[in-house]
């Protein structure tokens, strides 16, 4: 079952698509918490949601602010993962979840860092994929003038062809041009704004502080990060909580595993699962 909700958020309309197995809609149904990647909106998960879904698992799908079917924030584009994360928070609260499994790609990797590094809202488990626990490698300079200019008619092509960049060579060509005709959707000032807060958050003196089992996941082919980096992290986490964190790295694959992952549904619940099994030993 699919439903589509508009929530009042710090006074702006936010929409969340939440995906409910047909068959289970009990207590006990664990909920997962999809975020998707700069300057894009939950549409990337629009075929591992209800694949998710299918394997007994309640699925949040937000738009954040700006972002697809949600309203811009009052205060104009966010820079900020923090202001993000506190924003998702006050979602979970309306949709009255507690302690969720949150899985985010990219900047949705960073904010499952950092709401993964949020003591007062601890988490079932998270999986962060395709991002560093430090500061991303942009041009901030570079992105905040840019912001005064955006509208250049080049902006799509170079989405598109940005886009096709950073998919993994295991993706066939007509796969990959569907994703990077999907992503030329985004809003150029929103996605700059997003690469503002994605080259400014740092949570590597947090890293003792996780709440919960962690996955931390990188593609090979990913021109974003550096996934020796991410490993490390992995590293670090395991050394505070052993046994708490694990690294994947994945072959072939570039930014956007969800998207680039035939039945990636599949491979998701086989690491939920593990962060289960992990959350119950622990």
């Amino acid at each position: 079952m699919i439903e589509a909700r508009y929530l009042e958020i710090d006074g702006a309309l936010g929409f969340v698509e939440i995906v409910t197995p047909d068959n289970r809609r009990d207590i006990e149904t664990p909920t997962v918490l999809c975020l998707h990647t700069a300057g894009q909106s939950g549409v990337q998960w629009r075929h591992a949601a209800s694949a998710l879904a299918d394997r007994g698992y309640r699925v949040i799908v937000p738009d954040l602010p700006g972002h697809g079917r949600s309203e811009p924030a009052v205060d104009g584009p966010i820079t900020s993962i923090v202001v993000f994360a506190d924003w998702l928070g006050k979602v979970l609260d309306a949709l009255a979840v507690e302690r969720p499994f949150v899985m985010g790609c990219s900047i949705g990797g960073k904010l499952t860092l950092e709401l993964a590094t949020r003591p007062s809202r601890p988490l079932a488990g998270a999986i962060a994929m395709e991002a560093e626990t430090g500061p991303g490698r942009v041009n901030v300079g570079g992105l905040r003038r840019e912001l005064e200019d955006v509208a250049g008619p080049s902006r799509a092509d170079r989405t598109y062809l940005g886009t096709l960049a950073s998919i993994g060579r295991s993706v066939p060509e007509a796969q990959a041009r569907l994703i990077a005709t999907m992503h030329k959707r985004e809003d150029p000032e929103i996605s700059s704004s997003d690469l503002i807060a994605w080259g400014t958050h740092d949570v590597r003196d947090r890293l003792a502080d996780i709440t919960c089992p962690i996955r931390l996941v990188a593609g090979a082919q990913d021109p974003w990060i550096q996934a020796g980096l991410v490993e490390q992290a992995a590293a670090r986490i395991g050394a505070a909580r052993p046994g708490s964190a694990t690294f994947t790295l994945l072959d072939d694959i570039g930014h956007y595993p969800m998207e680039e992952i035939d039945d990636f549904a599949s491979v998701a619940d086989g690491w939920l699962t593990e962060l289960r099994t992990t959350a119950v030993l622990s």
